[in-house]
């Protein structure tokens, strides 16, 4: 299960949310030749990739901003940059580009916060925007609880595009982090940082308090019913309708 587009147009041009898809795009191929070497892509995610046993002891604490901007492969990265895509704009159109911009990056080092707490020890360098995305998320549900997001379920060799709202989409996805970081204690020894995550996610959801209150509150909620504070979009499905022949 995972997001495609949600129903929620942004009202002003989402500058930051761009500028930051196409940093991390940049900085992606700017490394790509390392995967061809994995020795030499290990030494790069080691200088800057935040490693929580280091930061632990004060040492290279500027990779808590560098490693959000590294990923760990194609699909790490597009995946990332689709939950940006969708949801950074509604954020950035409610904060403005600078405040955006520096909510993305708080969260992001909020997130890599999480992980060190949870696995100080870890010498696993942690890489990827997820953390700050997750901040996002967490934003945006406090936001736009209702707003309509299009999901994609796949079960084996069939799948479905429905409609759920945006509460339904973003807290079975918090739970999951919560879950799956429980049951991995730390969360590095699968590959995925959980805890970084679900770090970010509340960090997110925290920092966008001032915000909310600043809308009204539970009063804004009640005004908007949880959805966005206009129009929702509409979209016509583009999957083929196939007929059974008689």
């Amino acid at each position: 299960m995972f997001p495609i587009r949600d129903h929620n147009p942004s009202e002003r041009t989402p500058y930051v949310t761009y500028a930051l898809i196409a940093l991390n795009l940049v900085i992606f191929a700017s490394y790509w030749p390392l995967f061809s070497d994995q020795q030499a892509l290990a030494v790069f995610y080691d200088t800057w990739g935040m490693r929580p046993v280091e930061v632990s002891n004060g040492v290279e604490v500027y990779t808590l901003l560098t490693s959000m901007f590294l990923h760990g492969g194609i699909m790490h990265l597009v995946g990332n940059m689709l939950f940006l895509w969708i949801f950074g704009d509604n954020l950035e159109d409610q904060m403005g580009h600078i405040g955006f911009a520096v909510f993305y990056l708080a969260a992001g080092i909020g997130a890599d916060i999480g992980q060190l707490l949870a696995d100080p020890s870890s010498p696993v360098p942690v890489v990827g925007a997820s953390g700050a995305i997750a901040g996002v998320m967490g934003g945006y549900l406090l936001l736009f609880p209702k707003a309509r997001v299009d999901i994609v379920l796949i079960i084996v060799i069939f799948f479905k595009v429905f409609s759920v709202p945006a509460w339904v989409m973003l807290g079975v996805w918090f739970g999951l982090q919560l879950f799956n970081g429980v049951i991995n204690l730390g969360g590095t020894g699968v590959g995925v940082a959980y805890w970084a995550h679900a770090g970010g996610f509340v960090v997110g959801l925290l920092f966008c308090l001032p915000l909310w209150l600043k809308r009204g509150g539970a009063g804004y909620w009640q005004a908007t019913e949880g959805h966005p504070p206009h129009p929702e979009a509409e979209y016509r499905s583009s999957l083929p309708t196939v007929t059974r022949r008689k």
